[in-house]
């Protein structure tokens, strides 16, 4: 049996800075939502006897994650936009692990999770990383040396530096283990001078002093199509944030239901308040092209603006973009996996998706994800057919 000890997450704040920002609007628009998330094996991987044994002890231990004084106050300073309410809630959260059901069947896993949307809402990701780290251990799968990996992420923001681009790390759901994911943004910071703008993850923006980074996930507009229905998702899904966070954290994301809709309810209100848009499926440059279209056609400068992308990077892929958008429009990248998962092994390709929404007064209710690329479709198939017809998407 692995030493789950080791497992235990340092912080109740090692997790995705996403997921803090949607979770206080939630607690402010939608306190009596419920939701359903559910484990998605895309890669198909076997998972080794004993496994969800492993995984229930260790979601079992992060009850005992607590926020601390100092990661109260360093959130306070930091976002100053979170309300102190909502730092005093968070002080006071801890993880129910009864709203985690964990299962195994030969070597298939089977994670779901369901209960209030504000508590819930911070399961998914350390779960992901958990599920990872435990699957190396558990295999016997060792990663290369701890130096080799500082010296690879030293190389790799280099060469981006050398791009003139900035880059910022988004990989803790897919990381190797959380020692390894310390060791990139350690070294990243080191080496990554102005290149090196933050990382995703709150408790390690707080470590190494850099900025967490993050507005909204897909599960924002996918409860807003439950609650409001597929064509009010997007617009009001935008108009809800905009009420919390008057105009900060301005990154919209694109794809829910695909960019072509995304953008024609993305309204002149709406990309003048925003301050960019992010990438996330489908070909990053027809992604470009059609955000560039998009700014014109609304008289805006498209240099005014940022295109955050953060599907599946590696270098090449940044360079080609770099390439076509440079002089074009303001362009970041958020990478994940090619950071936090690049130590010699081969790389999980898991997801843990919301399923179905109960909005207050209305049953529950499926909920379908629409990606640029069909292979990233999440949900049942009568839902997805349901919304592609009201949606009237090809």
């Amino acid at each position: 049996m692995i030493e789950t000890d080791r497992l235990l997450l340092p912080s109740l704040l090692d997790n995705d800075f996403y997921k803090f920002t949607m979770q206080h609007g939630v607690i402010k628009l939608f306190p009596h939502a419920k939701t359903r998330y559910k484990f998605i094996n895309r890669g198909k991987h076997s998972f080794p006897d004993g496994f969800a044994k492993a995984l229930r002890h260790a979601v079992n231990s992060m009850t005992g994650l607590r926020l601390t004084g100092e990661e109260k106050k360093y959130l306070a300073i930091t976002c100053p936009y979170l309300d102190p309410t909502y730092l005093d809630f968070l002080q006071g959260y801890c993880y129910n692990p009864e709203e985690v059901k964990i299962g195994q069947e030969g070597s298939e896993l089977s994670v779901t999770i369901e209960g209030y949307w504000y508590r819930t809402i911070l399961w998914e990701v350390p779960i992901m990383a958990l599920i990872c780290e435990l699957y190396y251990q558990l295999n016997h799968l060792h990663h290369i040396s701890n130096e080799q990996i500082s010296r690879i992420n030293k190389e790799k923001i280099e060469k981006y530096a050398e791009l003139g681009v900035t880059i910022a790390e988004f990989g803790t759901r897919r990381r190797h283990s959380y020692g390894v994911h310390s060791l990139v943004v350690e070294a990243l910071k080191k080496y990554g001078g102005n290149t090196f703008v933050g990382t995703s993850n709150v408790h390690l923006a707080m470590k190494y002093n850099t900025k967490p980074i993050g507005t909204h996930a897909h599960e924002w507009f996918m409860f807003h199509a439950a609650k409001y229905g597929f064509k009010m998702a997007n617009s009001l899904g935008l108009e809800h944030w905009t009420n919390v966070y008057r105009g900060d954290l301005g990154i919209a994301l694109a794809d829910t239901y695909t960019t072509d809709i995304f953008f024609e309810q993305f309204d002149k209100k709406f990309s003048k308040l925003f301050d960019g848009v992010r990438h996330d499926s489908g070909d990053p440059i027809e992604f470009a092209q059609k955000t560039i279209r998009h700014y014109k056609s609304m008289g805006i400068d498209p240099l005014s603006k940022t295109i955050i992308f953060s599907d599946a990077l590696n270098y090449d892929k940044v360079a080609r973009i770099t390439d076509y958008c440079k002089g074009k429009i303001g362009m970041s990248f958020g990478i994940g996996t090619n950071f936090t998962n690049d130590v010699g092994l081969a790389p999980l390709n898991i997801v843990i998706k919301m399923t179905e929404a109960l909005p207050e007064n209305q049953p529950w209710i499926h909920v379908v994800k629409l990606s640029d690329e069909k292979e990233k479709y999440t949900g049942d198939e009568k839902t997805i057919h349901l919304a592609k017809e009201i949606l009237e998407i090809e």
